[in-house]
């Protein structure tokens, strides 16, 4: 658990549009900064980055976010992740640091690391260049040398102790620890990867943690890939994801294919948007990382039963990773295909085809599970709900799993809620609950301007007038309370932001912020509107109370208040009086 007084500092630190201007050059307007957004495709800039404020939005796509939301989104990191990358930019130690860097305990630092791996893949890169089998074996996949440059593709020569020209000390424990030099048993040192195409494997920073070595020719295994290090951790990271970024973001899909060769010969013909797993199954992080930056993925295996295994596997470790309004599908390629040798055959228009066409993840889910069912006989519509009990348990969307259930009802014969008793899955909702009324000229909007504007309000705020629990109320609430709670210094508008993070009501503050940075309110005016905002509140607090006795009255007549109702009504009738 990150202390929430260590993300204020981390923020206070960073400023958001030095952040954004690293990967997204960014322009003067006004008191803001604007830019085409790197999150959909358009032609003016719509994206504002707030220095003041420090948080950026999209005017339209509704992108919106502080520093460590725009690494999230732009780079796919996890939150802690894009914690620890501010934290090295800021030069801020995290107050607890539980990743794999402590687990290797004395371990040189991950920097060094990274350093060495740098190294090894340039001395990889220049070997290419000199071997002509190596050359020969690219040409003859129909890779081009500008498509090895952008990979990075290098080669390993054959031989025992070939790293030792690109590293004065071949002994240092940190080859052994990257997984580029192995101890035997009599202690003899000797390269991990030899007479091998090298593949880098890169994290979304763009640096070197592993190498996915090819065998020339024949032989054993074909791929050759880096252990697990303090660097690399397989399932976690993909092949090609910072080549394909700019492509994620103009087809908004990821097309996950198995091999790094596939993920090469795409780009080759002009399909950039396509990564691949790294000798392992398809992870449920694998596909929230991907889904952090597309709506949709692809996985596109090849049509053999090794590939169908391989998509099934890719559908059970999706489902709880799968969030409404995003879309898993699955493209089958024919049996002797795997998607190198097809788009080279059949080409990209039909490639894309391909893709365009994929059987979305409920179609597959259903149809392997009743091809493993003689759904004729009662037994094998029985099995059918069986096997789909766990699967959908796992499911996370309600939509999808509703969509689901009523599928297996119409092909099981038992009925929608006896499927859904039989998997013990929970009522889901038919529709969605009813909004909070809203007044029609709420107050509430242009009070969590104020707030945002000028925070230090929040401490003169009586809670006791904000009334009935709409979005809003609860929204200025929970930065009254927040900003209270946390003294003094006050917490910028980026760190309430962050608290927020996962809330019901998050969407209601980043559309106050948003409507603040194109409207603010002139500084000398907004003691006024605050005190003018208040008192309207008060009037509708004793109007509120005023209609609750009156409706009492009507049902009741006077005698029906107690002593204190009374004393509160008349009052009340009095001030009308006056008042008119």
């Amino acid at each position: 658990m990150i202390p929430e007084s260590f993300i204020q500092e981390l923020l206070h630190r960073v400023d958001v549009v030095d952040l954004i201007d690293g990967y997204v050059p960014l322009k003067k307007a006004g008191a803001n900064f604007a830019a085409c957004c790197p999150f959909h495709n358009e032609k003016s800039p719509s994206f504002t980055v707030s220095p003041t404020k420090q948080f950026y939005h999209c005017f339209g796509c509704g992108a919106h976010g502080t520093a460590i939301g725009f690494l999230m989104e732009y780079s796919g990191l996890g939150f802690i992740d894009a914690i620890k990358e501010l934290s090295n930019r800021a030069g801020l130690q995290m107050p607890e640091e539980e990743g794999r860097e402590n687990r290797a305990h004395d371990a040189p630092k991950i920097t060094a690391l990274t350093e060495i791996m740098a190294r090894a893949a340039k001395y990889y890169y220049e070997q290419l260049k000199r071997s002509e089998k190596a050359i020969a074996y690219l040409k003859g996949r129909g890779i081009s040398g500008e498509i090895a440059q952008r990979f990075g593709i290098g080669y390993a020569p054959d031989g025992w102790q070939n790293l030792g020209a690109a590293f004065e000390d071949y002994t240092i424990t940190a080859l052994q620890l990257v997984g580029l030099v192995i101890k035997n048993e009599q202690g003899r040192l000797y390269d991990r990867f030899r007479d091998r195409i090298m593949f880098p494997i890169m994290n979304q920073k763009g640096e070197v943690i592993a190498f996915g070595g090819r065998v020339l020719g024949e032989g054993e295994p074909k791929y050759l890939n880096s252990p697990e290090t303090p660097l690399f951790e397989k399932g976690r990271e993909v092949f090609g994801l910072p080549q394909a970024r700019t492509a994620l973001r103009e087809k908004d899909t990821a097309i996950v294919v198995e091999g790094y060769m596939d993920v090469v010969a795409l780009a080759q013909h002009k399909v950039g948007n396509a990564v691949a797993t790294l000798g392992t199954a398809t992870t449920t992080t694998h596909v929230q990382k991907l889904l952090r930056q597309v709506d949709h993925i692809v996985f596109c295996f090849d049509g053999d039963a090794a590939g169908r295994k391989a998509a099934w596997r890719a559908l059970e470790n999706s489902l709880e990773a799968l969030p409404e309004k995003k879309s898993i599908g699955f493209a089958f390629l024919p049996e002797a295909d795997d998607p190198d040798s097809f788009i080279r055959g059949q080409g990209t228009e039909a490639f894309e085809r391909t893709i365009a066409q994929a059987t979305p993840l409920s179609e597959f889910l259903l149809r392997e599970l009743a091809s493993n069912c003689d759904i004729s006989s009662a037994e094998g519509r029985a099995r059918l709900v069986a096997e789909a009990k766990p699967l959908l348990g796992r499911l996370q969307t309600p939509l999808l799993r509703l969509q689901l259930v009523k599928r297996l009802a119409e092909i099981s014969g038992f009925s929608q809620p006896e499927v859904e008793r039989l998997c013990n899955l929970r009522p889901i909702a038919r529709s969605a609950p009813a909004k909070a009324p809203r007044q029609k000229y709420s107050l509430f909007p242009r009070l969590l301007r104020l707030l945002l504007q000028k925070p230090e309000l929040a401490k003169g705020l009586p809670l006791d007038v904000l009334g009935t629990n709409s979005p809003e109320v609860r929204a200025v609430r929970y930065l009254c309370e927040t900003i209270v709670a946390a003294g003094n210094p006050t917490p910028s508008y980026a760190a309430l932001l962050e608290r927020l993070r996962g809330n019901e009501d998050e969407s209601v503050l980043r559309e106050a912020a948003a409507e603040l940075m194109q409207h603010p309110f002139a500084e000398e005016d907004i003691d006024a509107e605050f005190d003018g905002v208040v008192k309207r509140l008060r009037e509708g607090d004793s109007k509120r109370a005023f209609d609750i006795l009156q409706e009492k009255v009507y049902k009741l007549g006077v005698a029906g208040l107690s002593s204190e109702e009374k004393q509160h009504y008349l009052q009340a009738l009095g001030a009308r009086g006056r008042s008119g």
